[in-house]
């Protein structure tokens, strides 16, 4: 069974290699769907490995492959080798599964791209890069997929790299993943000066049964664990290539920041649970105060944009900062819980979003939608179900993960509650707002074609049926069933994936009960009686019923102005990203001029002038180097009489 590990990655691997070999041959759909059956058989053999383990006893349930040796050098020696163990193959589950069917829809939304092929040697690459970093049994694999996934963000979220704000966004993307990579770098050299070692089951063994690693140096080593971590799952004040890679094709949305990447530091930190118990709590409670303030801001700023996905993409940020008040807590399980639900709702949300661009002719203004749950119902259905999920509605999954990650904060102190309450309740008014403006009132559509077809009237004279055919072809539609059948898939999911751990009794929380063993006995337990989690709950549901009547209010019912809620200052997402880049013009282009000056000046200056002098030196002393041996004769006789001389005026006569 543990052979079957390889293959997990190898499918998708060898989806890349045949497509870069055929796929322009191929074309179109051929391409599409011989990557989509790869990423399909990864997800089978992910299915029989789980299987595998689930018939195991809990303290077994580990398949270790170690391929050969990858790096052997002196004291470090790391392997080529696969971890399956529950965090693994529950990471590698959704994310093949989500995978698959998002690969299946970029057949229909990417129809008639002429890249089409490599659009697809991208996404098997990049799915390949994911399975190596959660399937790597040490820090230094997990951190080639790490960069695996952040080359391959640039090459898709830069895919239309003909426009220049695409472009830009792919650079964004890439340089800002680089501070975080910094940080996992230097994580790993601490680890190796401690352990002599960057295998997880050696890291685990020193933390949990020696003292190997110090309280210090634990703390130093999630510190930069973080840093690497918010880069990667972006957040502040790293999140700022998150919103701006909604440049990218939106499968490459829905990949990217639904069910892989973005989790990457979510399943780090929790991967490496054991350092986090022993490190300062000073360093953990960083984890989740800078979740919490991500999860606000982001929320803040999703209330006021106009462009579909970039609502979606703030929401994604805001997310994920639930997820790092949960780890950053001790609630691991949580934090995965919500990872899974986050996953199937939120690629629903993006992809329902995809299929209204593609039906609106790639309009993505919120602002020029309105009515679409008519011309495109099976869209809308399926986009509501994600909508009540991520909202908090129960019975829908997002209720159930949302609760629990809203739970790790009250456990932590009553006022991050209440704080990450009011971002619940921003969600669920923000998303009810993208919901009303899109699906619902008065069809902005029609108001943007009739003052075309006046425009038109005015420069040209055409006849009516030109006219009525035009009409015609610019209305919105239903997307094919290639982009539907997965939109009815992921909208199942959201509404049962709550199942996966119901906070009833044990016997119902089964993902804790699955991810326990490689928790090491870590989770906090919240001691808050059963009433209080029951009052916790009904709370949670007033506020979400709160966000969505107040949109309600303003989106449907026009009671209150819609600017009033929506200031500048948040369609502008607080003026933070637009500061960075006024500083990184201004003062930080001379800032970093500055250092540039000192290297080539200094640095570089005292290496160039210590070979400058170190030349001169020898040109003078090229002199005394005649090759003639009476002058070096003559040398000898001169120094030794100075020598005798010296030794006479010493003595005492």
């Amino acid at each position: 069974m543990q052979d079957l590990l390889c293959l997990i990655p190898l499918f998708p691997l060898l989806g890349f290699l045949v497509l870069s070999l055929t796929g322009r041959r191929l074309g179109e759909p051929a391409s599409g769907w011989i990557a989509t059956t790869m990423v399909g058989a990864s997800f089978i053999a992910a299915v029989i490995v789980f299987s595998g383990l689930l018939s195991k006893d809990s303290a077994n349930r580990v398949y270790e492959l170690n391929l050969f040796e990858w790096i052997p050098s002196g004291e470090l020696s790391v392997s080529m080798g696969f971890l399956g163990d529950p965090l693994s193959i529950t990471m590698v589950l959704f994310v093949t599964g989500v995978s698959t069917l998002i690969h299946m829809y970029a057949i229909g939304y990417m129809h008639g791209d002429p890249n089409f092929s490599k659009f697809f040697i991208y996404l098997n690459l990049f799915v390949f890069s994911m399975l190596i970093l959660v399937l790597g049994d040490n820090l230094l694999m997990t951190f080639l997929g790490w960069e695996g996934v952040g080359v391959c963000s640039y090459f898709l979220i830069s895919f239309w790299f003909e426009d220049a704000t695409n472009a830009s966004a792919g650079k964004k993307a890439f340089v800002t993943n680089r501070v975080g990579d910094w940080g996992f770098m230097v994580a790993m050299f601490f680890i190796f000066f401690k352990v002599g070692s960057l295998k997880y089951s050696d890291i685990f063994s020193s933390t949990i049964e020696g003292s190997l690693i110090s309280q210090t140096t634990a703390t130093i080593i999630v510190v930069m664990l973080f840093i690497g971590a918010a880069g990667k799952s972006a957040q502040f004040p790293l999140y700022l290539w998150l919103p701006d890679a909604m440049a990218g094709p939106t499968p490459v949305s829905a990949l990217i920041h639904a069910a892989t990447m973005v989790t990457s530091g979510v399943y780090l930190l929790t991967r490496m649970n054991p350092v986090l118990a022993i490190a300062s709590d000073w360093s953990t409670n960083l984890i989740w105060i800078v979740g919490l303030v991500t999860a606000l801001f982001a929320a803040a700023a999703a209330v006021a944009q106009n462009d579909i996905k970039k609502v979606l993409a703030y929401s994604t940020v805001s997310q994920l900062g639930f997820m790092f008040v949960a780890v950053g807590s001790g609630l691991y399980v949580a934090a995965i819980f919500h990872m899974v639900t986050h996953a199937f709702f939120k690629a629903l949300l993006f992809l329902g979003a995809g299929s209204v661009i593609h039906g609106m002719h790639h309009e993505q203004d919120m602002r020029r939608y309105g009515g679409l749950a008519k011309a495109m119902p099976l869209t809308a259905a399926t986009f509501i179900l994600g909508w009540l999920a991520i909202a908090g509605v129960p019975p829908f999954s997002g209720f159930w993960s949302k609760d629990e990650v809203l739970l790790a904060a009250w456990n932590e102190n009553r006022v991050a509650w209440v704080l990450l309450l009011i971002a619940a309740v921003l969600t669920a008014f923000y998303m009810s707002r993208l919901v009303f403006m899109t699906f619902f009132g008065e069809p902005k559509w029609k108001e943007v074609e009739t003052s075309q077809n006046e425009d038109k009237q005015e420069l040209e004279e055409i006849s009516s049926e030109d006219e009525s055919s035009e009409h015609q072809t610019s209305q919105p539609h239903e997307s094919p069933w290639i982009m539907t059948v997965p939109l009815i898939v992921l909208a199942l999911l959201a509404v049962v994936a709550g199942v996966l751990n119901l906070p009833f009794t044990h016997d119902t929380k089964l993902l804790e009960s699955w991810l326990e063993p490689i928790l090491f006995g870590n989770e906090v337990h919240i001691s808050a009686s059963g009433a209080t989690k029951w009052i916790l709950a009904m709370v949670a549901i007033a506020g979400a019923t709160v966000g969505i009547g107040l949109a309600v209010y303003i989106y449907r019912w026009n009671r209150i102005a819609s600017n009033i809620v929506e200031p500048k200052i948040l369609r502008d997402a607080w003026g933070f990203d637009q500061w960075v880049s006024n500083f990184m013009g201004g003062p930080g282009r001379k800032l970093f001029a500055s250092f540039a000056w000192f290297d080539k000046t200094v640095i570089d200056g005292a290496v160039n002038g210590t070979g400058r002098l170190t030349q001169l030196l020898g040109t003078k002393m090229r002199v005394f180097q005649t090759g003639l041996i009476r002058t070096y004769a003559l040398g000898m006789v001169f120094g030794s009489i100075v020598v005798v001389v010296y030794f006479i005026t010493r003595m005492n006569f």
